[in-house]
């Protein structure tokens, strides 16, 4: 009797969705964004409908990509980007206000990874993928994201938490604290949106 070979999981598998076809898959990255960002530094009590009317501003822009990671049918990461000019005001203002050339800009929105998926390297791919279609066009200088900041204080930080800046550094990017905005949302556990600061990372590309 043959002995029953170790079962292997099956592969990742990866999907590119552009302009209007990130409509598809809202479902799928709205409760991926509200399962990650719910963690330590967002804290983000986020709901299905919020999500749904913040990726119309990726679905209606031809140049934005999702980039998407499934296991057996499911999304268990997922990365965004879109140029600067097709974003909302307070994504755009900080570079308005600096003199920016906004055109030239790509802007990074977010990636996210469940936990049971980190230390494959996917974060490295996302930002590969990210800006392969930055430079697809032949028009854009420079790629950037921001995130938020948290005190290191706060009572919800974890003991363990490692922020990303060391691996942003790695990835050429460099933190510009002249560059900020604000996003408001419900703090976990909170009834009301409140402002949180945003600084910007930015690199050539």
């Amino acid at each position: 009797m043959d002995t029953p070979r170790f079962m292997m999981p099956a592969p990742l598998t990866f999907k590119s969705y552009k302009g209007d076809q990130i409509t598809g898959v809202f479902d799928e990255l709205a409760a991926l964004r509200i399962a990650v960002f719910y963690e330590f530094p967002y804290l983000y009590e986020g709901t299905p409908a919020y999500e749904k009317e913040y990726l119309k501003t990726y679905s209606a822009s031809p140049y934005a990509l999702v980039f998407a990671v499934w296991d057996a049918g499911r999304m268990v990461g997922a990365t965004t980007c879109i140029p600067l000019a097709d974003e909302t005001e307070e994504v755009r203002r900080p570079f308005l206000e600096a003199g920016f050339a906004v055109p030239e800009v790509f802007y990074f929105g977010e990636s996210v990874l469940l936990p049971a998926y980190r230390g494959r390297g996917l974060g490295h791919r996302f930002f590969d993928e990210r800006e392969a279609h930055a430079r697809s066009f032949g028009t854009f200088r420079s790629t950037c994201f921001c995130a938020v900041e948290r005190p290191d204080d706060h009572p919800l930080k974890p003991e363990d938490y490692r922020a990303n800046d060391v691996f942003w550094e790695k990835r050429d990017y460099r933190k510009i604290p002249a560059l900020q905005t604000t996003f408001d949302w419900p703090d976990r556990g909170a009834d009301t949106s409140t402002p949180k600061k945003m600084v910007y990372w930015l690199r050539e590309l």
